[in-house]
């Protein structure tokens, strides 16, 4: 019998070609985005990660009961996503248990209860066995289940555990006497057939092939989280600045990753958490290269979905209950612009209810006085000043170089996260040189024709050996309408409330600021 032989078109090979080209470009995708173990994690700062690993199954045609003991002790249930990354075998989740209870004294006393139990006493400088009955272990079950379900079902379990006081004492008969708490130490014969060791995932699982499938395992977790943290260094004089960023990674979710391929987050990114309603969290981005160092690869960004996604230049060993730092940003002569702010008027917290009407009648509102000058750094956050990429929010901490070459303490502060091009105002402290007065010199108010007049005088001494820029920062607070008709310097109007005079003052001198607010209603 002569065999047929079947045609297949030119362009349904190039298609056969074409697909079996993209799953191997995927296969190494998928590949450099994890360590050589296998490991990847994708860490938030809001104390939760993704964490995808690898998991060898060995499966038979049909169902399959698999447990998995190798994740972590807040893994969170729901999240769990297991898949064939090659997208040969196709793996039905019929079944998933999750249990978080692992083995403990009072555990293994709660299964005892109601039966006689040895334990190791100490009678006379010897030590000697003894039995006793459990009548009672202390053991409050369902703990885990508090938050989820309030107060009234932490007291309700309580009341079934007969937890008394909060004390949770076990309860033996030893001799046929009663006595609260254990005599000794508990021996216990053997583990309870269904004891955990460690956080276990029980499935059942169905495969349509046997064999043994490279599988992987994604799941949301919480006992994670990263900081970001930078030094700013100035030299002796000037404010151009060598800035050095680390991030800090916490672990403590009770598993340990070996060699894993870290990616942070940046961005706003809602999460709930079990019993609160929706919040948005800050979650914020990092990640730059310097612009002027040559050196080891640095942490790589990219733009992913609304947020920015950055990878640590290389696999990463990260143990449990460990905090680690990584280097993230080596950035030199960045310039800074320092600037003086004077916001002289102080409004205590009586005030802080009062509404238009209350505000326009009382004369003294607004004329409590701050003296201190605001020192504060600005800083471009683009190419051209060694910088232009996304910086997370965290902690600045500014040094400067003194005459001996030494790096001395100057303030530090939290930023925001700061996109590129925009610019960041750090607050440092006050500064020691330059001095502020604020007082009213007249308000006059007619309210049958709904208007007020009010005058302040401001000055700025500077006892510093340079000339300085201030900007008086003053709130027009009486009501919305408001116009200055009378002034001493000019001044910028930042926004529908707020005037600013940048005035310079000599070395060693003063300048006195003065100006008229008239307000209509």
């Amino acid at each position: 019998m002569r065999k047929r032989l079947i045609a297949v078109p030119l362009v349904a090979l190039s298609l056969i070609a074409v697909a079996a080209v993209a799953r191997i470009h995927a296969a190494r995708a998928e590949a450099a985005a994890t360590g050589p173990s296998g490991l990847a994690l994708t860490i938030y700062n809001q104390n939760f990660a993704v964490v995808r690993q690898p998991i060898d199954l060995n499966l038979q045609v049909g169902s399959n009961r698999i447990q998995f003991a190798d994740t972590t002790a807040h893994l969170e249930p729901d999240s769990v996503i297991l898949r064939d990354p090659s997208g040969v075998h196709s793996l039905r989740i019929l079944e998933q248990n999750y249990r978080n209870d692992p083995v403990t004294e009072a555990r293994l006393l709660a299964a005892y209860e109601g039966k006689d139990l040895e334990f190791e006493v100490t009678r006379d400088g010897k030590p000697q066995i003894i039995k006793a009955k459990i009548i009672r272990s202390g053991y409050v079950p369902h703990y885990n289940a508090f938050q989820r379900y309030g107060a009234q079902y932490q007291y309700q379990q309580m009341a079934v555990a007969n937890y008394d006081s909060g004390n949770g004492s076990p309860i033996v008969e030893v001799d046929g006497q009663i006595q609260f708490g254990l005599p000794g130490r508990p021996i216990f014969p053997s583990l309870m057939n269904d004891s955990l060791l460690k956080p276990t995932i029980d499935w059942l699982l169905h495969s349509d092939s046997a064999g043994k499938i490279p599988a992987e395992l994604s799941y949301v977790t919480g006992g994670m989280t990263w900081v970001a943290d930078y030094n700013a260094v100035a030299p002796e004089t000037g404010d151009t600045l060598d800035i050095t960023g680390w991030v800090t990674m916490d672990n403590q979710s009770g598993k340990m990753f070996d060699e894993a391929q870290i990616k942070l987050m940046a961005g706003e990114v809602n999460k709930l958490q079990p019993g609160s309603p929706l919040l948005a969290y800050q979650v914020n981005g990092l990640a730059m290269e310097s612009r002027d160092a040559v050196g080891p690869p640095q942490v790589r960004e990219q733009a992913f979905d609304e947020y920015h996604l950055y990878t640590l230049p290389r696999p990463v060993t990260l143990h449990d209950r460990e905090t680690k730092q990584v280097e993230f940003i080596r950035a030199a002569n960045v310039k800074a612009d320092r600037i003086y702010v004077y916001d002289g008027a102080k409004f205590p917290q009586q005030y802080q209810y009062w509404g238009y009407e209350q505000i326009r009648n009382n004369r003294e509102y607004g004329t409590e006085m701050n003296t201190e000058i605001w020192v504060m750094q600005e800083i471009k956050n683009s190419k051209g000043n060694h910088l232009g990429m996304p910086i997370p929010k965290g902690r600045v901490r500014f040094y400067r170089r003194d005459s001996d070459g030494a790096l001395e303490f100057i303030g530090e502060n939290e930023i925001r996260h700061t996109p590129t091009d925009e610019t960041l105002r750090i607050f440092t402290g006050n500064a020691f040189d330059i001095v502020g007065e604020r007082r009213q010199t007249d308000y006059r108010i007619d309210t049958s024709k709904r208007i007020i007049d009010e005058t302040f005088e401001i000055k700025l001494r500077n006892h510093k050996k340079e000339a300085v820029e201030v900007r008086a920062v003053e709130h027009l607070y009486r009501c919305l309408n408001w116009q200055i008709m009378q002034k001493s310097d000019e001044f910028v109007k930042t926004d529908s409330r707020t005037a600013e005079f940048r005035v310079r003052i000599p070395a060693s001198g003063e300048k006195t600021v003065t100006y008229t607010a008239h307000y209509t209603w």
